[in-house]
């Protein structure tokens, strides 16, 4: 083989660290740039909040040129030669917006309240605190209460809560007996073994005992699998009552709770904190960019001052800190910038919905709006990522708007979004002895000129977590 040189021209794309971290800046949160922002802040001595920045109404200020992700890594470079002669708070603040929520009154704004949380478990602890036990007692007890899950059942056997206690005195009709005394705790129903107990506990203690009660209570205890099955004759025919009386019997039942752990609240809040607002003003909707969510950034004049005045090492320093936070500042425009034009091109092509409810949302795709606003489809995906929309109908993650679509027979489009608000709207208004069934649901929606396939039917229904029309079927 003969070896040979050969010159080779190419161009390569180099992810600087800076176009990182203008790039990941899209698709963070508000919360998770608040935290990406506060520790920058800390490191970046030119950085420092504006604390005196006046805020723009969305109608009166210029419409930024948005700056596409694919853009930004051609022209990634950003000049540092700034004339220090001039204002810098006037030549960069972060988070200039296109609009602010300022034409919201505070009554429209969401305020927290506080509030506390606890896991079953600790509740149920507290309640054993409560609790006249003996030391060997309530050492059964935390064994126990240590082994209900998170529904509230009891997930190991008495026998092994025996075996744990390592102590040949226990017997196992104490540890029943303990057990029996937390089941008394609230929620009714916890500690139980199977749904047939936790169903029991319920029922007995309600008050007072009438005829639909003692029902009740034989239904639990024999029929609960007929019950299942909605076999609503066999179970006249086992109970020899008539279908009144079975339909109060049943209505008993279903207020009862199957898995009473889910009454407590085990998980920490969560708070959305909307990025854009959206209201109807004038007939008109307009889009307001949250900006006070964001803290306002300029650069410090002071310290970009001293980047000619002292030694080579501080200018040094000082020359990379004023380029890391002039990047930092045009990155969070061109965020805000990028959310105004993608948020304005969905309130626009979901005026229907706005207006008048999911049943009228429109089918689009990442690709619409990139080919509307002239970016890449990477770059929307980033930036409508745990973003969030607050209108009239509620607060919705913008990525809430995009579906997928169902041609129909006019050689339209149906949103599968609005395809799925229309099979909750019909099974909501259905008859409850004749529920519709997805054939049926089919059908109504050909009548429409939507084709839509059963088994596509019956995803949604399941999506939306509506059962089937057998399950659904209730006496008169």
């Amino acid at each position: 083989m003969k070896q040979s040189l050969q010159l080779k021209i190419s161009q390569q794309l180099a992810m600087t660290p800076q176009l990182q971290q203008a790039i990941r800046l899209l698709q963070l949160s508000t919360q998770e740039l608040c935290q990406e922002i506060q520790v920058l802040l800390e490191n970046n001595p030119l950085l420092e909040i504006d604390d005196n920045f006046n805020e723009i109404s969305i109608e009166s200020s210029p419409e930024s040129d948005n700056i596409d992700t694919s853009e930004m890594m051609k022209n990634r470079e950003i000049s540092i030669d700034i004339s220090l002669d001039a204002s810098l708070d006037d030549i960069y603040s972060a988070g200039t917006p296109s609009g602010t929520f300022s034409d919201y009154h505070n009554d429209e704004l969401p305020i927290y309240q506080g509030e506390t949380h606890q896991t079953l478990n600790e509740y149920l602890m507290w309640q054993l605190n409560l609790t006249p036990f003996s030391e060997r007692d309530k050492a059964i007890a935390i064994s126990l209460i240590q082994s209900i899950d998170e529904k509230g059942y009891l997930s190991c056997s008495i026998q092994d809560i025996l075996e744990e206690q390592g102590n040949d005195e226990v017997e196992l009709d104490e540890v029943e007996a303990v057990l029996k005394r937390i089941q008394h705790f609230d929620p009714v129903g916890i500690g139980a073994r199977t749904l047939q107990e936790c169903l029991t506990l319920q029922v007995n203690q309600l008050y007072p005992i009438t005829n639909e009660l003692r029902y009740a209570k034989i239904i639990i205890d024999n029929y609960l699998e007929l019950l299942g099955q909605k076999d609503f004759k066999s179970l006249q025919k086992k109970l020899s009552i008539d279908q009144e009386s079975l339909k109060h019997t049943i209505n008993l039942i279903q207020q009862l709770h199957p898995y009473p752990g889910d009454l407590i609240n085990t998980s920490a809040p969560e708070y959305i904190i909307p990025d854009v607002f959206v209201k109807k003003i004038a007939e008109k909707w307009l889009v307001l960019i949250n900006n006070d969510a964001i803290p306002r950034l300029r650069i410090n004049q002071h310290y970009a001052a001293m980047e000619k005045i002292t030694n080579e090492n501080d200018s040094k320093y000082i020359h990379q800190a004023l380029q890391d936070a002039n990047w930092l500042i045009k990155s969070i425009e061109n965020r805000n910038d990028t959310l105004t034009k993608v948020s304005r091109f969905i309130v626009k092509h979901q005026q229907g919905f706005l207006d008048h409810g999911e049943e009228y949302m429109k089918p689009m795709i990442l690709a619409d709006v990139a080919n509307a606003i002239n970016m890449h489809e990477s770059t929307i995906s980033r930036i409508t990522a745990s973003k969030y929309l607050q209108c009239p109908r509620g607060i919705f993650e913008l990525k809430y708007f995009f579906s997928s679509h169902v041609n129909t027979e006019s050689g339209g489009e149906a949103s599968s979004t609005a395809i799925r608000a229309l099979i909750k709207k019909w099974i909501s208004q259905e008859s409850c002895q004749k529920p519709l069934s997805d054939n049926k649901i089919a059908n109504l929606l050909e009548e429409q000129g939507i084709i839509v396939a059963r088994r596509t039917i019956a995803k949604y229904r399941e999506l939306l977590s509506i059962p089937s029309s057998s399950q659904r079927k209730t006496l008169k």
